[in-house]
């Protein structure tokens, strides 16, 4: 397949974009190239012209892009960005839409501080977070674009905490600074950066006819003792397996 990914520069950009190069034809693209890039265009998500521009003739779009904090970007990025995307998968005929994103877009407080073993198809309550807000804006987008183009289909895979090899939070953020000391508890919503982008693949990979409905959520973690959360559906639907469990950190076995 002819894959776009935008915001491929982030922190889980680059682990996808390496175990997808050698079975897909990928094109990279975000703000800045990088020595890693493969294919790269510079594209600005929030710039539909650009967008429309990159995605013409490409096969499925992969969004991994994200701005947290800056209350006009974080609408530009994480809300028009997702209106651009989709714009692009309405005008090209796009089938195979990845979205991306926090759990907490989807479950927010209301869910997190109460529940246990949430699932990613309940009714979204993302709280008033100004990343979970515009995240969740985005979202809402996404959904309606789908469901009034009928050949659209579009697969949601949401995210948290990420380790690195050395089981450090969040990898090149904290280089220099000790790994998580291990029996630390850690969020019922962690995993590696291997299993996160081997979960986008599986979603990349799977035959649009074996999924349930267009319109597709997972929550991608390890398998941790919590019960917080359940990853069930993204391993039935998808055929995924967290290769980390993360024990080092939480057991002190």
């Amino acid at each position: 397949m002819k894959v776009l990914i935008l915001g491929a520069n982030g922190m889980l950009g680059p682990w996808l974009s390496e175990i997808l190069k050698d079975d897909h034809e990928i094109i990279e693209t975000d703000l800045e190239q990088i020595d890693t890039n493969t294919n790269f265009v510079k594209v600005d998500i929030s710039n539909t012209d650009q967008v429309l521009e990159v995605a013409e003739g490409v096969d499925a779009i992969i969004n991994l892009s994200v701005l947290r904090t800056d209350r006009k970007i974080a609408f530009d990025v994480n809300m028009k960005g997702n209106l651009n995307m989709m714009l692009a998968a309405e005008k090209f005929k796009i089938s195979r839409i990845i979205n991306t994103g926090p759990h907490f877009q989807v479950a927010g407080p209301t869910y997190e501080n109460y529940d246990s073993e949430i699932n990613p198809d309940i009714p979204p309550q993302p709280g008033v977070n100004l990343y979970a807000i515009t995240k969740a804006l985005g979202q809402e987008i996404c959904r309606v674009y789908t469901e009034n183009n009928s050949y659209i289909y579009l697969q949601t895979l949401l995210f948290y905490n990420f380790y690195n090899d050395s089981l450090t939070l969040g990898g090149e953020r904290n280089v220099g600074k000790p790994p998580q000391e291990v029996g630390t508890d850690l969020t019922p919503f962690s995993i590696r950066w291997e299993d996160a982008a081997e979960a986008i693949k599986k979603a990349l990979e799977i035959s649009l006819e074996k999924l349930p409905t267009r319109l597709e959520n997972y929550f991608v973690f390890a398998d941790l003792p919590h019960r917080k959360f359940s990853n069930k559906k993204t391993k039935d639907q998808l055929g995924w397996q967290p290769k980390y469990n993360l024990k080092d950190l939480w057991s002190r076995e």
